[in-house]
């Protein structure tokens, strides 16, 4: 049985485009939402109305703004609109787009059923200029036509909205063969007038990963609204790019396979629809979604939906929604309203992936008893900021989503590193997944059981990834026996037993090692004291050839777990702080890179805290805002968003560890909520400055950290424990001083390093 989570597996939203056009009633709705909030004076906040779902969906964001529940699919709409899909990913960096599959589109058609405008390239239309809106569990837009579109989710279904201008006859062009990337495989589509129902069956590949693979699913579409609507034309139509446009009137079945010429044969029904109310002319479609049969999808619909009317179901939504966003409380009256905007948006996609497909899941996995979520996508991009977020509020979340990558060394050998539309995807780093349940493990052992997690298996899945060669790489662990044998990945090796692509040795020699430090974490928790000193000693390697997503100049930052080895190294603090000041000074530093992630609080580890708090306002006011275009690049499976949240909050996690590096907040007050822990944490910022909230902190500004206490009891100025604070809940104290020189030091305390001995034991 699930417990506690709320994730869902289809959504409605929109297709891929270039520009999101949000209209300016929502940035007025939010502030007005804010301003009520504050005023208010009694009941519970309503913290989705801070949502703002385009930030991101324009330079490159890759953010998908269409509605979803927690964990849920998602759509992606953009300038040009092709139709309403009920599977997407957000926030992720494929070139291709994911999902996109069974596209609904309305038309008008003047001349009559068969001079509708079917095909992909044919029916796209532009919408009308900044009529996009959106709420957590909600979307909708305005076709330059007039055609409105608005859809709102369950887990495996939803409702989609369509009203068309007065007394026009409504037409739809529902697709079978167009998803996102191009790589329909052929599939089924049924017609069933009497009923009202059509279904659709087809196989798809990947979006990230090995053409050769691919996926199936499942889609029904109820058009009759439980009789109040009728439907008054339907056939089937198909067609391609150079010249077929074909249509069957009174047709109820495609029955297609791959076209292995090329090219996509497009296919799918066409259909009119008659509503209750000419004028009014709105009309309502119930969808389910299924990745195991078309009766299953059906199902979903009937349980998850059934009778419920449009504005029930978006409310449902909402109602998962805030059960999410209110584990942050922030100072609203004292909070700048495009940081409050900025947090909870920030908040709202960190919980839209992975997308929890339990009981939705194919091949090996079919029959699984574990919890199984799709759009690991990818574990790299997503261990250092997303995971350590989620484990500070959600466990029962974090459990199931360590369950299910335990559940691929079950079925696999190995641990996911990429999970794209159902299908293995491409490794990045190496088998990132140690790091992400070597978090967990560390936090929240004493719970383990309780959450459904074997650490003793969990172990077993990291040794896996650490010591065994698959014979493929490119897809599941690490070139393994290579870099044991030199102690790191050297270029151009002869590899007699093992495939992958022979690129990223340098990236991948500092990835592995970091897998290996977390590896040793949970050997060190268990007590195998061997394998601490194995990992221990691995951990430490380091190589300087060819970077996965970055310059030599990024990963030459990257040693999380012993910065203090890196800056001797480098010939010591102040050379380690006239490199690191040029990093930033040249332009090397990405926001938008995840192993860049950390270097701006790299002052911390030569002792120059107050600098990485210049430098963490800097990266922010640069990089995000609460526009359309807020983000440095992908959001990355909320990599970005959860990066984000860390900088506004003042802090930034080691991941694989239970250690954090403090900062100074963006708000002068905020409590963290842990639901199953059943604490909570009060943050409260002495001497806050709303001033000190840009991007050059003002000369005089107190922003700097002075001294921070827990519970009443002093705290190092440069990190706190887990253990200490979010996992016993209470108070922490933050007091800022205007005077940097003073405060630019970490009082004797540096951060952990394995080199100077830090991380020697386990908190229990």
């Amino acid at each position: 049985m699930m417990k506690g989570l709320v994730a869902g597996l289809s959504l409605l939203a929109l297709p891929s485009l270039i520009k999101a056009q949000p209209s300016p009633e929502l940035y007025e709705r939010i502030e007005a939402a804010i301003d009520a909030a504050v005023n208010q004076t009694g009941g519970e906040i309503d913290y989705t109305q801070f949502v703002n779902p385009f930030i991101g969906t324009s330079n490159w964001g890759n953010v998908c703004p269409g509605a979803s529940i927690p964990f849920g699919y998602v759509a992606n709409p953009n300038e040009w609109i092709r139709g309403l899909s009920p599977l997407h990913d957000s926030g992720t960096g494929s070139s291709l787009g994911t999902y996109g599959n069974f596209e609904i589109m309305p038309l008008l058609c003047p001349y009559g059923f068969t001079t509708c405008a079917t095909t992909l390239q044919a029916r796209i239309r532009k919408r009308k200029n900044h009529t996009d809106d959106a709420a957590p569990g909600y979307f909708s837009l305005t076709l330059d036509n007039n055609i409105k579109m608005e859809a709102t989710p369950t887990r495996r279904a939803g409702l989609e909205r369509f009203t068309f201008p007065p007394h026009l006859r409504s037409y739809f062009v529902l697709d079978l063969s167009n998803d996102l990337p191009g790589s329909f495989a052929g599939g089924e589509l049924n017609i069933d007038p009497e009923r009202g129902r059509i279904t659709i069956s087809g196989r798809y590949g990947s979006s990230f990963g090995p053409g050769r693979y691919s996926y199936q699913a499942f889609a029904c579409y109820d058009v009759l609204d439980g009789g109040r609507q009728k439907m008054e034309e339907y056939g089937v139509w198909t067609g391609d790019t150079v010249g077929l446009d074909a249509k069957g009137p009174n047709m109820r079945r495609v029955n297609l396979t791959l076209n292995l010429i090329g090219g996509i044969y497009q296919s799918g029904a066409l259909f009119s629809l008659s509503p209750p109310d000419r004028e009014n002319n709105t009309l309502n479609i119930r969808v389910g979604i299924s990745f195991r049969s078309v009766e299953q999808a059906c199902t979903n619909a009937e349980e998850e939906v059934g009778s419920a009317s449009f504005e029930e179901i978006r409310d449902r939504a909402r109602l998962l929604w805030l059960d999410k966003l209110k584990r942050v409380e922030i100072d609203l009256a004292n909070t700048s309203k495009n940081v409050t905007q900025m947090l909870y948006s920030s908040m709202y996609r960190s919980f839209l992936t992975p997308n929890n497909a339990t009981g939705e899941s194919q091949a090996e996995f079919r029959d699984t008893p574990h919890p199984y979520f799709d759009s690991l996508y990818c574990s790299w991009d997503t261990y250092r900021t997303a995971f350590p977020w989620m484990g500070i509020h959600s466990p029962e979340d974090y459990a199931q989503i360590v369950d299910t990558y335990i559940d691929g060394w079950r079925k696999h050998g190995w641990m996911p590193e990429c999970r794209a539309n159902n299908l293995p995807g491409w490794t990045q780093g190496g088998s990132s997944a140690d790091n992400i349940v070597g978090h967990f493990a560390v936090s929240y052992h004493n719970e383990a059981a309780a959450l459904g997690i074997d650490l003793e298996e969990l172990y077993s899945a990291m040794v896996a990834d650490a010591e065994l060669n698959p014979p493929e790489w490119n897809t599941l662990g690490r070139q393994v026996d290579v870099y044991k044998r030199y102690g790191y990945v050297p270029f151009s090796v002869l590899d007699t037993a093992s495939t992958g692509r022979q690129t990223r040795e340098g990236s991948r020699t500092l990835e592995y090692a970091f897998e290996d430090f977390a590896v040793r974490q949970v050997a060190q928790l268990l007590g195998k004291t061997t394998d601490v000193e194995t990992y221990t000693n691995r951990s430490m390697g380091s190589n300087v050839n060819g970077f996965y997503e970055s310059s030599s100049w990024e990963y030459s930052w990257f040693v999380p777990h012993d910065t203090a080895q890196l800056v001797t190294l480098m010939g010591g603090n102040s050379t380690f702080l006239r490199r690191l000041d040029h990093f930033f000074e040249a332009g090397y530093y990405q926001a938008g890179n995840e192993p860049s992630f950390q270097t701006p609080i790299g002052y911390h580890y030569a002792n120059r805290p107050a600098q990485s708090v210049d430098r963490v306002r800097e990266v922010v006011f640069q990089n995000f805002n609460h526009t359309d275009s807020g983000l440095p690049g992908n959001d990355d499976q909320a990599a970005m968003a959860t990066l984000l949240l860390f900088h506004l909050l003042g802090f930034y996690p080691v991941p694989g560890s239970t250690q954090y590096l403090q900062l100074s907040p963006f708000v002068p007050k905020y409590t963290i909520h842990n639901p199953y822990l059943g604490v909570s944490t009060t943050v409260t910022v002495v001497n806050f400055d709303p001033e000190s909230v840009q991007e050059v902190i003002p000369e005089g500004t107190s922003a700097y950290v002075e001294s921070v206490t827990v519970n009443g009891e002093p705290s190092p100025r440069c990190y706190f424990d887990f253990y200490d604070t979010f996992r016993k809940g209470g108070e922490i104290v933050i007091t800022l001083t205007a005077n940097k020189t003073e405060v630019d030091n970490c009082q004797g305390s540096l951060p952990d390093s394995l080199s100077t001995g830090g991380f020697s034991t386990v908190r229990r």
